[in-house]
């Protein structure tokens, strides 16, 4: 017996040993491979680019956008879940680290026990023929500790920190996500408000015209098809004037929920979107999006999570050595518990050694390892999209900007044809048609600018996102 305790506490001394010079079973985390271009195909020039600020919309010089985003950061709900969510991950995590450290408890109990007076006797067997009653008092502490030999436990803290590190990126990208889709929404505002302001010019010039050629119907100097013309045109503008205001109040309540605030108490102030032009911004090498997109940043700690959980389920394929204990006090009374002869105390390890699982442990690891490959495709593919996106992004607002110039030559043109088919209208030159021609080619052509100019901030505005937005992933831990 004395033998077999040595060979137990032999193998123990071995384990602890074999622990504390850190050997973890399973793969190391690796950063999975990803072909990263040289530069961006729609970016003229590649340099590398400082970091764009955390603040990102500040050169935008916009004291209303600022006051916005400040709102949702603080207001938005999906933005307040993801952060509740982040404080659970942090808990969980260190409820894993809880293991790394023995477990103690103090269990006090008082037990008060009556034998048999028919109880067989130790001794003759016969019964005893007396009854007993007797009191125990006990304050055990009890201890256990699971010997992380093969890094099982490890692994889990590892696992749980990666995790809490993806949740703490998700907030990233959810407070990025808040600020470009408020940013997005207040230049469709803007837009919004320009086109109402040229609409509400238009109907009062057009309402002019209806008056003009009413007057000159009554004295006979045009015939009845001018005014009718005179009057739909009116009609379609009002209607396409009230339409606008319809589109603004749907995005201004858009931005009432992205603020946390009630749709029926939230307002902006007109500001018409006439001369705005997008901050210029650094976009850098394709390698900085690993660095500066959240959502990248998020799917990498995910695979750092399924590379731990790996080591913890082929440790599962080990021996588990425990080692548990309890000392403390037990007396029959009370008033001597606490005496130095009432001390009592059991220590001994335990080894688990999984013989027969039925294949269990076996699936399991595979199954965590499928998971682990299905978190590396879904990381590449994170790249691949964040490579996607930028692209996009500095194609669209290059064009736009193109469009934006051209339209505004375009609406220039427009006000000479207006002015010029009215002047000739007048000498008799050109019928009516003419002069309704020009002042819906201008109109048209002035929605369309507003139109293009909202596209162009929201372009800057999305590769902006595309980049990363600025996030720092310090301010959300």
């Amino acid at each position: 017996m004395r033998q077999r305790t040595n060979i137990l506490f032999g193998a123990l001394a071995s384990s602890l040993a074999v622990a504390l010079s850190g050997c973890m079973v399973g793969p190391n985390y690796a950063r999975p491979q990803v072909e990263q271009p040289a530069a961006f195909k729609s970016q003229a020039a590649t340099q590398p680019a400082p970091p764009i600020s955390a603040q990102w919309w500040r050169p935008f010089n916009d004291p209303q956008l600022d006051q916005l985003i400040a709102t949702a950061n603080e207001s938005n709900q999906t933005l307040r879940q993801a952060v509740a969510t982040l404080d659970q991950a942090r808990a969980l995590t260190r409820v894993a680290a809880s293991f790394q450290v023995p477990t103690v408890t103090a269990d006090p109990s008082y037990t008060r026990t009556r034998t048999s007076a028919n109880r067989p006797s130790v001794t003759t067997g016969a019964p005893s023929g007396k009854a007993a009653n007797f009191n125990t008092w006990q304050i055990p502490f009890d201890l256990t500790y699971e010997i992380d030999v093969w890094g099982r436990v490890r692994r889990s803290v590892e696992s749980s920190a990666a995790h809490t590190a993806a949740t703490a990126d998700d907030v990233g990208v959810v407070r990025l996500t808040v600020a470009t889709e408020v940013a997005v929404d207040y230049y469709m505002l803007r837009s919004l408000d320009s086109q109402d302001q040229i609409l509400q010019e238009t109907v009062a010039a057009f309402t002019e015209q209806v008056r003009v050629v009413s007057a000159q119907l009554k004295n006979g100097l045009v015939g009845p098809i001018d005014l009718y013309q005179a009057q739909a045109q009116l009609e379609a503008t009002q209607a396409q004037w009230r339409d606008v205001q319809r589109a603004r109040a749907d995005v201004e309540h858009a931005l009432a929920i992205l603020c946390g605030k009630p749709a029926p108490t939230f307002s902006v102030a007109a500001n018409p979107l006439l001369e705005a032009a997008p901050p210029a911004v650094p976009v850098g090498l394709p390698g900085q999006l690993l660095t500066r997109r959240p959502d990248v940043a998020e799917a990498e700690q995910n695979v750092v999570s399924f590379n731990a959980q790996v080591g913890v389920a082929t440790a599962e394929l080990y021996p588990t050595f425990t080692l548990t204990g309890t000392a403390g006090f037990e007396s029959a009374s009370l008033s001597h518990l606490l005496d130095w002869k009432s001390k009592m105390f059991a220590i001994g390890p335990s080894i688990s050694v999984p013989l027969f699982e039925g294949g269990r442990l076996r699936a399991n690891l595979d199954a965590v390892k499928a998971q682990y490959q299905q978190a590396v495709a879904a990381y590449v593919n994170q790249v691949l999209i964040a490579y996607g996106d930028v692209e996009d992004a500095l194609t669209d607002l290059h064009a736009l900007t193109d469009e934006v110039a051209r339209m505004r030559a375009a609406v220039k043109a427009s006000q000479d044809y207006v002015r010029t088919a009215r002047v000739q209208y007048k000498q008799g030159l050109v019928t009516y048609l003419i002069v309704i021609d020009a002042e819906r080619t201008l109109l048209t052509n002035q929605l369309t600018l507003s139109q293009d100019l909202n596209q162009q901030m929201a372009a800057s505005i999305h590769v902006i996102k595309a980049l990363g937005g600025g996030w720092d992933p310090d301010a959300s831990k």
